[in-house]
């Protein structure tokens, strides 16, 4: 095989892998900008809440989301806060503690988001009675009315799961800024643009509502480090729809280093990669049973991650015109469509200086992302051990 036969696979193999994920969210994006604000009416009714947050050595800013929670309009004798405080400090344990809270200390080998979920269920009073389940990031701060709308929200749903609007509550690096820009493509792309044609939203890992009981029920069948795919992939296999209200806030810290947002970046490529091998089995049976919920959603856990296919691109763009220059032509109609597709997902309060300064560094931070690819041998052991 010649050096032009193995060029002209190599091209043609990404260019595949990235028109597809450029198409999807091209389809999706534009959708987004048909979904009508729906006006929830008010009701009468008013569920129990139990609030949990796992915090995993969030020493730092644990106690402010604990406040803000604590400062609801909402009837305090109708929500409980669980915080599952996991290798934390003993004064953060104990400052914690002065608060009306459930406060629970697990010493787990390996810790996950899910070991700590499944703790907090199984050691809740058993004389409580909750009608709604809420996860909270040790790191998010939501307004008073949160638990307010979100009841209201639930009961205009008429579904047992939720997802509301996260966003950033800090821009002040390059990194953090390409963070909140990504969390509102994708809020728009995959929730806006989902519910705006009748499929269900993609859930977050935090600022999501369950049924209790079905939350109860499904969390003790999570293993593994991602338990929000799992969650995701129950819901969809039971036919459950998650809903989307973009109205709702929960603000969440993003990270404010390269180094941390490309590890981060690392870490969910290698998530979505063992994603769609444990729930690709499922596919056929999907399209035998035209569950077009759970065939989009195999589907979009297909995707090339974003940071990483605009790393390819922007390679592609660049090297080839010096290799093959007719190559390179397409890769730059696929940057102008990309780009194009990012602007109409992307907030206009997000366009501001501080975006305009962070414009130009954001290649060289996705470039970077190409380099997590070599994580993925050591992020499987890894994985393995934490779940064994």
């Amino acid at each position: 095989m010649t050096y032009w036969n193995i060029l002209f696979i190599f091209d043609t193999f990404f260019f595949v892998l990235v028109a597809f994920t450029v198409t999807y969210m091209t389809v999706y994006a534009i959708s987004s900008q048909f979904v009508r604000k729906p006006e929830i009416p008010k009701t009468k009714r008013l569920n129990r809440f139990i609030v949990l947050i796992p915090s995993y050595k969030s020493d730092a800013v644990i106690e402010r989301t604990v406040r803000a929670i604590l400062g609801q309009t909402y009837p305090q004798r109708l929500f409980d806060v669980t915080v599952i405080s996991d290798h934390q400090d003993e004064m953060t344990n104990f400052r914690l503690a002065q608060h009306p809270i459930t406060l629970l200390t697990p010493n787990f080998k390996y810790s996950t988001k899910a070991k700590s979920l499944q703790y907090a269920i199984n050691n809740l009073p058993q004389f409580k009675i909750y009608d709604i389940v809420v996860i909270l990031d040790a790191d998010n701060i939501v307004l008073p009315e949160f638990l307010e709308e979100l009841n209201a929200a639930y009961e205009y749903a008429g579904t047992k799961a939720i997802q509301v609007h996260r966003l950033s509550k800090n821009r002040d690096t390059a990194s953090a800024m390409l963070d909140a820009t990504f969390e509102e493509i994708n809020n728009s792309i995959f929730r806006l643009g989902h519910i705006a044609i009748g499929l269900p939203a993609a859930i977050a890992g935090s600022g999501m509502a369950f049924e209790y009981n079905w939350f109860k029920d499904n969390i003790v069948k999570t293993k593994a480090a991602w338990e929000d795919k799992e969650l995701e992939a129950l819901l969809l296999r039971q036919h459950i729809y998650v809903d989307y209200f973009d109205h709702i806030l929960v603000f969440d810290e993003k990270t404010r280093r390269s180094k941390d947002f490309n590890r981060q970046r690392g870490r969910w490529a290698t998530t979505q990669f063992y994603t769609i091998l444990k729930n690709i089995k499922y596919l056929p049976t999907a399209i035998f049973n035209k569950q077009y919920d759970l065939i989009d959603k195999i589907l979009q856990w297909m995707l090339m991650p974003r940071t990483i296919m605009m790393g390819v691109i922007v390679i592609m763009s660049l090297l080839l015109p010096f290799i093959y220059f007719s190559l390179a032509i397409k890769w730059w109609i696929m940057a102008a469509i990309i780009l194009l597709v990012f602007a109409i997902a992307t907030p206009d309060y997000l366009v501001d200086k501080r975006w305009e300064r962070s414009f130009f560094i954001a290649p060289f931070i996705m470039f970077k992302s190409l380099l997590h690819l070599v994580s993925f041998a050591k992020a499987k052991k890894t994985f393995i051990n934490k779940n064994k």
